[in-house]
C-alpha cells in the first residue's frame, strides 16, 4: 500500500476570505487557493479550503500531516466589544481595582476634560473579594479565609455567572491562594470556567494582571467551542488505514499572538495568547519573504476585507511588545507589535453630519459586502471605489466570484452627488482617505517609535494590500515596495513558516548591583523546565528543544522597562554586565540618551523571561525559472487593456492588464499597468515601474521621470 504524503496546511480566516496554503513536505510543492469565509460559522469555511486545496493536489485527507490556523475569533469578540457576563474575584480591599486603573488618558491630560472612562470588563457588582494577603516576596501576611471564598463561589453559581477571572495581590511571587480559590470554585461552582492570574500572566502590574486575566476569561468559552468544532470535524477527513480501525489524529495547532503556534489543546487553556493570531502570522511570513528577497527592514502593510494591519521588521524579525491592546482592553502577553487600522476592502465610505466624507472603520464584511458583490449591500466600500475607477477587475479570484460595476457606479454616483463631485472624484476621495488612514498606522509603528519610514522597503500583501502601494509610496517618500507572489495568501504562508513556541515571565525585582546569582540561576532554571515540560507534550524531544532567555531593564525609578537577550550558560557577574551593557545600547537607541557613564544610576532587574521554541521544517522560498509568455501576450506581456482611471481631471486611459504568472524574472513594466493574479490586483501608476526579481516578487519603484499620480 502507497505511503501516504506529508502535506502541511496553513488556513487564515479573514473577515472576507479564508486563505490556504499547502506545503507537500516530501517535494516542496507550495499550493495556494481562497475561499469566501462564513462568518455565521467560521468552521465551514475552514473546511471548505481544506476540501479545496487538496482538490487542487490531487490528495485526500489522509495525507494532512498538520493543519496551522490563524483566527480572528478572540480578536473580533475583543474589537467588538461582545464580551458575556463575567466575575472577578481579587483580594479583599481591592474591589475597585478595574475603576482606579491607570492615570493615563488618551490623547495626553489636555483631553481629560472631554474623555469618559469606558466601561469596565466587568461592572463593580460582579466583583467579589476574598480574605487573605500575601507580600511581594511571596510570604503570607494574612491566611487564605477559606469560608469567604466558598461564600464567593456560591454568589456567583446562584446568579449564573459561570465565566470567572481571579487575580489576587502579589500572586505571581506565590500562586497559593489563586490555586486554592480554583479548588473551591471546582468544589462549589463546577461549571465555572476560571482563568487565574498566576498562569495567564505571572508577572507584577496588579491592573495589567488583571485586564489580561479578564480577557482570557472572556474570549475563553468561545474561542475553546470554535477550536473544538473544527478539531472534531478534522476527524472526519481521515479514514482508518492499513489492519486497524483507528482514526489518525490530524496534529491541529493554531496560531499566537508573540509569533509561534501551539496545539489547539493546550491554546485552549491559553486563549488569550492568539488575540492577534492572523496579523501575526503576516507579519512574519512578509519577514521571511522579504529576507531572502535581500530586505531586512520591513514595514509590513496586510490589506484584508476589514482591517489592514501594520508591523516593524528589523534584523529579519517582527518587533515584539508586552504594552498591546485588543479594541478597549490592554493585554500585556508578548505579541508581535501589530497596528490596526479600519482600512479593508470592505471599509464603509459615509459622510459625518457635517458633510464630510469618511471612509471606515465600519466595514460591509464577507455578507452582505461591496455594493458589487450584489449581495444586498446597501454602502459604498473601498472595493466599490476601485472596481468603479478599473484598478480591480470585473471579478475576483480570476473570474470565480463576478462582481457588479453598474450597482457599484450607481452607488458611487449617489455618494458623489451628495458631495458635488463627479463619480471618479468621489471615488478618488474615497481611496485617497484610506490611503492616509494606512499611511498614518504606518507612522504610528515608525516616526513615533523614533524610526525614519524612509529607511524601510514596504511589503504589501493581502487581498488589496497592494492597491494603493503608490500613493503610499508618495504619502510617506517610500523608496521600494515589495509585492510578493500570491500575496492574499502570505498570512496563511505565514503559518507554515511558524515554531511551536511557549512564553513564561517571573517578576524578581532587585538592583544590578545587589543581584542574587543563585536566586537568579534558580528562577531561569525552574522557567526553562516549564518551558520543557510544555515542549515535550507538543512531542518535541529534549534534544530539539530551543531555549531564548531575556530580562526586563530599567534605570531604578524609572516605571518602564527594556527588554534585553540574556546569554545561554552560566549566568556570572561578567556575563550580567554584558547584559547590562545591552540594556544602556538599547535604552539610547530608544529614547535617545542613555546613563552608562553616570555610575549614580543604578540598573534594576524586573522581570526574568524565557522563551521555549519547538522548530519546524520551514517551507523554502526558491528562485522561479524564466517563463516563455503564451501567443496570446505583446511583448509587454498585456494579455489585453481596460479603461482604468488613476486621476480624476484625466480620466480614463487604456492601461495594459498583465497576468502576473506570465512575466519572467527580470522583466520591467512601466506605469500605467495592472498586474494581475488569482487572488490579488497591482495597479502601477503612471510614474512608477515594477521590475520581477528572481523569487517572482514585484519590486515597485518611482522611474526617474515623475512622482506617480
Amino acid at each position: 500500500m502507497d505511503q501516504p504524503r506529508r502535506i502541511r496546511v496553513g488556513i487564515d480566516t479573514g473577515g472576507t476570505f479564508t486563505d490556504v496554503v499547502a506545503l507537500d513536505e516530501d517535494s516542496g510543492q507550495v499550493v495556494t487557493t481562497k475561499t469566501p469565509s462564513t462568518p455565521a460559522n467560521p468552521a465551514d469555511g475552514f473546511l471548505a479550503g481544506i476540501d479545496k486545496v487538496l482538490a487542487l493536489l490531487a490528495a485526500s485527507g489522509e495525507d494532512i500531516s498538520a493543519v496551522s490556523h490563524g483566527t480572528t475569533v478572540a480578536t473580533n469578540q475583543l474589537l467588538e466589544g461582545k464580551v458575556d457576563r463575567l466575575g472577578f474575584v481579587t483580594t479583599e480591599g481591592y474591589d475597585a481595582m478595574l475603576e482606579i486603573a491607570r492615570q493615563s488618558v488618551p490623547d495626553g491630560y489636555g483631553n481629560s476634560y472631554f474623555w469618559v472612562k469606558p466601561p469596565r470588563i466587568v461592572p463593580r457588582d460582579l466583583v467579589r473579594s476574598v480574605g487573605g494577603r500575601l507580600d511581594h516576596t511571596g510570604a503570607q501576611v494574612r491566611p487564605f479565609d477559606e469560608d469567604g471564598a466558598r461564600e464567593v463561589a456560591r454568589w456567583f453559581k446562584d446568579r449564573g455567572v459561570d465565566t470567572l477571572g481571579v487575580c489576587f495581590l502579589h500572586a505571581y511571587a506565590d500562586p497559593v491562594h489563586e490555586l486554592r480559590m480554583r479548588e473551591i470554585l471546582a468544589e462549589e461552582h463546577p461549571r465555572a470556567v476560571v482563568s487565574l492570574s498566576s498562569e495567564v500572566l505571572r508577572e507584577y502590574r496588579e491592573y495589567e494582571r488583571a485586564m489580561t486575566t479578564l480577557v482570557d476569561a472572556a474570549v475563553k468559552p468561545r474561542l475553546s467551542a470554535y477550536v473544538s468544532t473544527i478539531s472534531d470535524r478534522l476527524a472526519d477527513f481521515v479514514v482508518s488505514t492499513g489492519s486497524t480501525d483507528e482514526r489518525r489524529r490530524v496534529p491541529f495547532y493554531v496560531m499566537k499572538s508573540n509569533g509561534g503556534v501551539l496545539s489547539a489543546d493546550e491554546v485552549v487553556h491559553q486563549p488569550i495568547t492568539t488575540v492577534l493570531s492572523g496579523p501575526a502570522a503576516g507579519a512574519l511570513g512578509a519577514a521571511l519573504i522579504a529576507k531572502v528577497a535581500g530586505f531586512d527592514r520591513v514595514l509590513t502593510c496586510d490589506g484584508g476585507g476589514t482591517s489592514t494591519d501594520v508591523s516593524v521588521v528589523v534584523g529579519g524579525e517582527p518587533t515584539l511588545t508586552t504594552e498591546g491592546t485588543v479594541g478597549a482592553f490592554p493585554s500585556k502577553i508578548p505579541m508581535i507589535d501589530v497596528v490596526t487600522v479600519g482600512a479593508g476592502g470592505g471599509s464603509v465610505a459615509w459622510l459625518s453630519p457635517e458633510g464630510a466624507l469618511k471612509v471606515g472603520p465600519h466595514s460591509a464584511g464577507a455578507d452582505p459586502g461591496p455594493l458589487c458583490y450584489a449581495k444586498g449591500g446597501t454602502d459604498v466600500t473601498i472595493t466599490d471605489a476601485h472596481v468603479v475607477l478599473g484598478r480591480i477587475p470585473p471579478h475576483l479570484l480570476g473570474g470565480e466570484i463576478p462582481l457588479d460595476v453598474g450597482a457599484a457606479r450607481t452607488g458611487l454616483a449617489e455618494l458623489a452627488g451628495r458631495l458635488g463631485l463627479s463619480p471618479e472624484a468621489a471615488a478618488i476621495g474615497v481611496l485617497e482617505i484610506s490611503a492616509w488612514n494606512q499611511a498614518n498606522a504606518l507612522r504610528q509603528v515608525t516616526v513615533k517609535r523614533g524610526l525614519d519610514v524612509r529607511d524601510f522597503t514596504l511589503t504589501t500583501f493581502g487581498g488589496s494590500g497592494s492597491l494603493l502601494l503608490c500613493r503610499l509610496m508618495d504619502v510617506l517618500a517610500i523608496p521600494t515596495v515589495l509585492v510578493p507572489p500570491d500575496p492574499g495568501n502570505v498570512s496563511a504562508f505565514g503559518l507554515l513558516t511558524v515554531d511551536v513556541k511557549n512564553d513564561y515571565v517571573q517578576t524578581q525585582v532587585a538592583l544590578d548591583a545587589a543581584l542574587d546569582l543563585g536566586e537568579l540561576a534558580t528562577t531561569y532554571a525552574e522557567l526553562t523546565a516549564r518551558a520543557g515540560d510544555a515542549l515535550l507534550r507538543e512531542g518535541f524531544a529534549d534534544s530539539e528543544h530551543v531555549v531564548v532567555r531575556t530580562a526586563d531593564l530599567r534605570y531604578f525609578g524609572q516605571a518602564f522597562e527594556v527588554r534585553v537577550p540574556v546569554p545561554d550558560g552560566e549566568l556570572d557577574r561578567r556575563a550580567l554586565d554584558g547584559v547590562v551593557a545591552a540594556f544602556h545600547a538599547e535604552h539610547h537607541g530608544l529614547y535617545g540618551y542613555d546613563f552608562a557613564a553616570d555610575p549614580a544610576q543604578q540598573v534594576e532587574w524586573v522581570n526574568l523571561r524565557v522563551s521555549g521554541i519547538g522548530p519546524i521544517t520551514r517551507p523554502e522560498i526558491r528562485r522561479r525559472p524564466s517563463v516563455e509568455p503564451p501567443p496570446s501576450v505583446d511583448r509587454r506581456g498585456a494579455r489585453r487593456s481596460r479603461p482604468v482611471c488613476f486621476d480624476a481631471g484625466q480620466g480614463y486611459v487604456a492601461t495594459p492588464v498583465v497576468w502576473r504568472a506570465d512575466l519572467a524574472p527580470g522583466t520591467t513594466l512601466a506605469g500605467p499597468v495592472i498586474v494581475e493574479e488569482y487572488g490579488s490586483t497591482v495597479p502601477v501608476h503612471p510614474g512608477f515601474s515594477a521590475t520581477v526579481d528572481d523569487f517572482a516578487n514585484l519590486l515597485v519603484r518611482r522611474t526617474e521621470t515623475g512622482a506617480g499620480a
